[in-house]
């Protein structure tokens, strides 16, 4: 099975695999101009990337350490706009061992927040084909609204099988009860969305969560790895099978962060060590050369990290049609 199935006239039996749907011509989310899903073969395993939307946000969340001109010359290089640009929300869907795991939520529906172009991945999910009851097992790299929101949307819970497992590290429960944010960055109004959004995630599925310390393993070959740094729980999701690997980061990884890997990002609680994170993730991935997925790199966001002197290079994969 190869990445080629990811387009709608081949997919075939990884469409029947993973219960997509085939996107005919007057089906059902033909009304996208620009693609949401993106499928990859990791040996056995099948993945499945998903774009949640996008989340506008200033610029100055990418380096808030940094004087604005330094901040100002990346930007202007990478022919961004200076003030604010739309951050990629990815989720992924995988199979493996009969268990069908997703990572990460989305950002769901806010309207406190205003960002209609965010929170789309039950929408995509259904758009696939995708039945939420076949989900056995959700992991959470963080509990960060926009990888927990998809989960409070109305409705989903009541769609949600009832033996669904949700794997999140012990940190991260235990810091969202008493959250610390002396150290982050954020818009007004971010802090308390955040911490209303982790409430009301940990009283809705309080009896879903199967939370562990350092590593699980969540299915074969699926291992949830705990780095700490964005958030004291934030954890990494690895898959390996046949030979083939594959690091979903969450948010250890931004753009910026290849060229720059001691900014702070606003939304880090403890920068200096979320820039330690990144630094050793990112060597790790140009040693082994797998592929690397992470949730606001640009969509697909399927690519490799090289070694560039003290800094990294993002080196994306070309599309297999």
């Amino acid at each position: 099975m190869t990445q080629a199935e990811a387009n709608p006239r081949t997919m075939g039996q990884q469409e029947t695999n993973l219960g997509l749907s085939r996107a005919l011509p007057n089906g059902s989310g033909t009304e996208e101009l620009v693609p949401s899903r993106y499928a990859v073969q990791v040996g056995e395993i099948e993945v499945l990337v998903i774009s949640d939307g996008v989340l506008p946000l200033p610029t100055k969340m990418l380096g808030h350490n940094v004087e604005p001109k330094e901040r100002a010359a990346w930007l202007d290089g990478m022919f961004l706009p200076p003030d604010a640009f739309d951050w990629s929300l990815n989720v992924v869907l995988v199979r493996s061992g009969g268990q069908t795991i997703l990572v990460d939520a989305g950002l769901g529906l806010d309207p406190d927040l205003n960002l209609p172009r965010a929170g789309q991945v039950v929408r995509r999910l259904e758009a696939a084909g995708i039945d939420l009851a076949s989900v056995t097992d959700v992991v959470l790299t963080h509990m960060h609204m926009d990888h927990i929101g998809g989960l409070l949307v109305e409705g989903v819970k009541d769609r949600l099988r009832p033996d669904l497992r949700i794997h999140v590290a012990a940190a991260e429960i235990r810091f969202w009860e008493a959250p610390d944010f002396t150290h982050v960055n954020m818009p007004p109004g971010f802090p308390d969305a955040l911490r209303a959004a982790a409430k009301r995630f940990a009283a809705a599925y309080r009896s879903y969560l199967r939370p562990f310390d350092e590593e699980h393993e969540v299915a074969p070959g699926v291992t949830v790895r705990r780095t700490g740094g964005h958030t004291p729980g934030h954890s990494v999701v690895r898959l390996a099978s046949g030979g083939d690997r594959l690091t979903f980061a969450g948010d250890a990884v931004f753009a910026v962060g290849f060229d720059h890997p001691d900014w702070h990002n606003g939304f880090e609680h403890d920068p200096e060590e979320a820039a330690r994170v990144r630094i050793r993730l990112l060597r790790e991935l140009a040693d082994t050369g797998e592929q690397l997925v992470a949730t606001h790199l640009p969509f697909p966001s399927v690519g490799r990290v090289a070694a560039d002197g003290d800094a990294f290079r993002w080196v994306p994969v070309f599309w297999d049609y």
